[in-house]
């Protein structure tokens, strides 16, 4: 976003210039979203000790450097109209929608009663959206300066105190840290992961990383993992429970920091899906649900284990490829993001003449290039 006009300025303001995607953001967003599906596949995988250590890996990290990217990608939210409208269309209205059709789902397919308080309290997967949604309100105030960044570890640290389910306020808290220290970094601070130099350590760490999770139940157990149980149902006393989420805290973001070294830099076919990673969010979790009712895990040879997580995990890669693939992805968004995709067709149809006539000009031009900022989940179609 180009930077607002001085109040001295007195001349109309040009038309702001498109700006690049980058691709090494799409392609983190299209990693990390594919580890969504992929650590919810293997909860329906038949349980052995090999797939709790590849669970909890993924539980290392990926919701908190999905949060740091999300925060990273809010920092020029203001509350304008456009911005808030925003919040309203890609987030509340899809939270609104998709919370029933879970609902919905479970009740048709799975033959499960419709759960009670489905927009109150988020089930699975939907409560990201409306948690981002009041982190990206609370935005202007976390941006304010750097001391945002301790105050909301301590507000972490704190919410362990207290139970609140309500709109998953406990992960709004929980994870606040990762939105706010993405809310501060700077594009610099994250080109200092592209250097070649920090591949090497970022591999140890993955590698300490996965080696840890290995004895997740022996130090802490897979809910902390969560950030969204109060201490007193973990049973530690409150220095416990603190000592143990200030650990997950720094392998958190030290894996964040070891993930985004590795993410692929160049364009490629990720990055074209990078624009659609919202839809992957939402859909996946139907078809991963759909595979539980028909019996998923009966299909696959529970005595090999490893053979079980790697042909969940080829199936999971595939489910978020597809959904990410533009014929597909296209078609979802009028499910997904209903009020864009209209305002968007009526747009498209609007400039249509105007676009025939510019192409018919020598050296004219077919369509205005599309806008760079990605959405922090990938709403769809560049804007």
């Amino acid at each position: 976003m180009p930077p607002l006009l001085s109040p001295q300025t007195t001349s109309r303001p040009a038309p702001p210039q498109a700006r690049a995607r980058d691709p090494w953001l799409d392609n983190a967003k299209v990693v990390l979203v594919t580890l969504v599906v992929i650590g919810h596949l293997l909860i329906v995988t038949p349980e052995s000790r090999q797939l709790a250590w590849v669970y909890d890996f993924i539980y290392y990290f990926h919701i908190p450097a999905f949060v740091l990217i999300t925060g990273y990608l809010s920092r020029t939210f203001r509350y304008s109209r456009r911005h808030l409208l925003s919040v309203l269309t890609t987030l509340v209205v899809p939270y609104v929608v998709f919370s029933w059709l879970m609902a919905w789902w479970r009740h048709l397919v799975g033959g499960e009663p419709m759960l009670d308080s489905i927009w109150t309290n988020p089930h699975w997967p939907m409560w990201y959206l409306i948690v981002t949604a009041m982190w990206r309100l609370a935005t202007p105030v976390l941006r304010v300066h750097r001391v945002m960044v301790p105050l909301s570890i301590g507000v972490s640290l704190v919410a362990g105190l207290v139970d609140l389910q309500l709109f998953d306020l406990n992960r709004f808290l929980g994870f606040l840290p990762f939105f706010v220290i993405g809310l501060h970094l700077s594009s610099d601070d994250l080109a200092r992961l592209r250097s070649p130099g920090v591949r090497a350590p970022a591999l140890v760490v993955v590698g300490l990383t996965f080696w840890l999770a290995r004895y997740t139940d022996t130090l802490w157990s897979t809910e902390p993992l969560y950030f969204r149980a109060d201490y007193a149902e973990l049973e530690p006393t409150f220095t416990d429970g603190v000592w143990v989420r200030v650990r997950l805290i720094m392998i958190a973001l030290a894996m964040t920091a070891a993930v985004l070294a590795l993410i692929p830099r160049r364009r490629s076919f990720l990055t074209a899906m990078g624009g659609y990673t919202l839809v992957v969010y939402l859909c996946h979790g139907f078809i991963v649900r759909g595979l539980e009712y028909a019996g998923w895990a009966e299909v696959l040879p529970a005595s090999h284990p490893w053979v079980s997580i790697a042909i969940t995990t080829v199936l999971a890669v595939g489910i978020a490829l597809l959904l990410a693939w533009r014929p597909v992805a296209e078609r979802l968004l009028w499910v997904v993001d209903p009020v864009n995709s209209v305002l968007q067709h009526r747009r498209a149809r609007a400039d249509a003449p105007a676009r025939r006539t510019a192409a018919g000009r020598p050296g004219g031009s077919t369509g205005a290039p599309p806008s760079a900022t990605p959405e922090p989940l990938g709403r769809g179609r560049p804007r």
